[in-house]
């Protein structure tokens, strides 16, 4: 097996990635003794601020929903589209450059958010949410690239845990924005609130992040015109792998939601689409052996020497099971306030606060003690593990009268910053556990797999509350209003008091059975934490 390209540090086992943090180098080129491949001064932090912001704006999406237009947007499809495309945007700004992709992503994005807020039908808004999700992961994961490429290694935590202080306001203000808009105001300031800070964001990355980025040390005439390094670039795009990865991801996202809303487990559209989703990854893990082994130009999506690595396919799943709980936690928890608790979109924001603002503040914790007291990054994954596993094991204890205990938000507390602590440690590992030229998939391919893991945790929470919901509500309500509390929980609210009471109980049961899963997956995220263990654990440089 080849090893990642790195140099030990025997005095404290640190792994130190190769310099610079860039693709491939052209031979004669001694970057490292080039200062200029880096940002600094007022570039640096300006570049910074631009890209925080477009984290921002992509990361706001997601607790917008949870607390506004939550069915309206899983039919929309945005979500399956932003788990399916952020490796293989990672992979194109390798070949056709950050900068570029970058701001086109950024550009889709805005243009795609106006027209999902001017849409008509439920058919414009369902195409228009698939390719703002587009634009959203190009967006997402060239940003998150850039922000590492831009400084030297011994940097990389500093920023990493920096720009994991975008969490903290979009997870804050997310989902109070989306309660106040659900109350207050029309579901089209979800989108459209995107256009004035992206067209800002675009302005700023032409003025700021320099040409060829992070090739901007060589000169116009060593990178050739224009045409001349498309048409490289063109040649070196893996098609056909791009094309199954999205489909194979699109495809079992699609499937398994779709499942707990217009199809149920057995029928043949769903296992349709799941075996086709089947046969799509093996498709893709065969191709893309074949693809690096094959000497052409071809550059793969996701380069078999990946599957070779243990420490890094353990990354990956730890990252699944972590994007199971969450996005399972941030859609369900608020409406577990909403329904449980008769609170409404608002003041459900406001109590998911403790989740929402701990959880970042892991993620600034956990980077500055890599670096500052070099602890082996995979020591804080099995803490997060273990956090979470009591955070969520007691939320699932809650009582189910409707009443909010104080103990409650100490729980929230517990299951965020656990979430947090793991979140910005898989991305910084990702640099020091592959080689060099294949950081930017790697750290891209860590991400997809959170959003996967989140699509696919929520299905399978939803498919639990649903059986259990059926089973209980069954027995004190006829059929036919069953149906109609689990198409619209609104019907709630018309049922006889008793009864509210015993629907409203009846749901908190469900998501206490929902935290005990969830608090299972966290065991298991604490297990592959574990299959990282080697002689000399990953540190920060």
């Amino acid at each position: 097996m080849k090893e990642p390209s790195v140099e030990l540090d025997d005095r404290q086992h640190v792994l130190i990635p190769d310099t610079p943090n860039t693709p491939d180098i052209p031979k004669g080129i001694e970057v490292a003794e080039n200062p200029a491949q880096y940002l600094t001064g007022i570039r640096l932090y300006g570049v910074t601020a631009i890209l925080c912001l477009c984290l921002f704006l992509t990361n706001l999406e997601v607790p917008i929903v949870s607390t506004s237009l939550r069915t309206c947007l899983d039919m929309a499809g945005g979500f399956h589209t932003f788990a399916g495309v952020l490796v293989v945007c990672a992979k194109l700004s390798d070949i056709f450059g950050r900068k570029t992709c970058i701001i086109t992503s950024i550009g889709i994005f805005v243009v795609f958010s106006a027209a999902c807020g001017g849409a008509q039908t439920m058919t414009q808004l369902i195409v228009f949410r698939a390719l703002q999700g587009l634009g959203g992961a190009g967006n997402y994961a060239i940003a998150t690239i850039i922000v590492i490429e831009m400084v030297p290694p011994e940097k990389y935590a500093k920023y990493t845990g920096g720009v994991a202080s975008v969490f903290i306001f979009s997870l804050l203000f997310g989902p109070i924005w989306g309660g106040a808009i659900t109350q207050h105001s029309t579901w089209r300031w979800i989108f459209l609130l995107n256009i004035p800070p992206g067209v800002i964001a675009i302005v700023c990355l032409v003025l700021l992040l320099p040409n060829g980025f992070p090739f901007h040390y060589k000169s116009p005439e060593d990178r050739g015109t224009w045409g001349e390094a498309f048409m490289k670039a063109y040649h070196r795009i893996d098609i056909i792998g791009a094309f199954s990865l999205t489909a194979a991801t699109v495809l079992v996202a699609a499937g398994l939601n779709e499942a707990n809303e217009e199809f149920s487990w057995r029928s043949a559209f769903t296992i349709t689409v799941l075996v086709l989703s089947g046969l799509m990854w093996i498709f893709f893990t065969l191709w893309e052996r074949r693809v690096t082994l094959k000497a052409t130009l071809v550059e793969p999506v996701f380069p078999w020497r990946f599957f070779k690595n243990r420490v890094w396919m353990a990354m990956l799943l730890n990252s699944i099971f972590l994007g199971m709980n969450w996005f399972a936690a941030i859609f369900i928890i608020p409406q577990r306030f909403e329904i449980v608790n008769s609170l409404s979109p608002f003041q459900a924001a406001v109590r998911f606060i403790p989740f929402s603002l701990l959880s970042p503040i892991g993620s600034l914790v956990s980077p500055g003690l890599a670096k500052g007291a070099k602890v082996p990054m995979m020591y804080f994954l099995v803490a997060g593990a273990a956090v979470q596993i009591v955070g969520y094991g007691l939320l699932g204890t809650l009582p189910t009268d409707g009443e909010i205990r104080a103990r409650e938000y100490g729980y929230l507390v517990l299951a965020g910053f656990g979430c947090g602590l793991c979140t910005p440690i898989l991305t910084l590992m990702a640099p020091f556990a592959t080689e060099k030229q294949d950081h930017a998939v790697a750290m891209g391919a860590i991400a997809q797999f959170r959003i996967l893991g989140g699509s696919i945790g929520l299905a399978i929470v939803t498919a639990i509350e649903h059986s259990y919901l059926r089973g209980h509500l069954s027995k004190f309500l006829t059929g036919s209003v069953v149906k109609a509390v689990l198409d619209s929980t609104a019907v709630i609210a018309s049922l006889p008091s008793d009864t509210q009471a015993h629907v409203r109980g009846t749901y908190g049961g469900s998501y206490n059975l929902q935290m005990n899963v969830l608090a299972g997956m966290a065991g298991i995220q604490l297990l592959t934490s574990f299959l990282m263990w080697q002689n000399n654990l990953i540190r920060v440089a």
